[in-house]
């Protein structure tokens, strides 16, 4: 985490690169990488009627449950 203040925009917006360029040195110094990298899969639980809906409505269209919560998600997050 970092926390920074200033009274005005530009302090602000220095600041905000001083924290970033510490805690970029500190990750250096520690050997960590510090953007996450992520695998693509997560776990989600729902209600066993929600799951049963969200199969039929898949099903529905024509494609797998994986497929159908991926493009919901796509829509919800990029609302296109």
């Amino acid at each position: 985490g970092a926390d920074f203040y200033a009274k005005a925009v530009e302090s602000l917006k220095r600041e905000g690169e001083l924290s970033l360029n510490v805690f970029l040195d500190m990750c250096k110094e520690k050997n960590l990488e510090p953007n996450k990298t992520y695998s693509g899969k997560f776990v989600l639980r729902v209600d066993p009627e929600q799951h049963h809906l969200m199969e039929l409505t898949a099903k529905a269209e024509g494609v797998s449950l994986n497929q159908w919560a991926t493009d919901t998600l796509k829509i919800v997050l990029h609302q296109s």
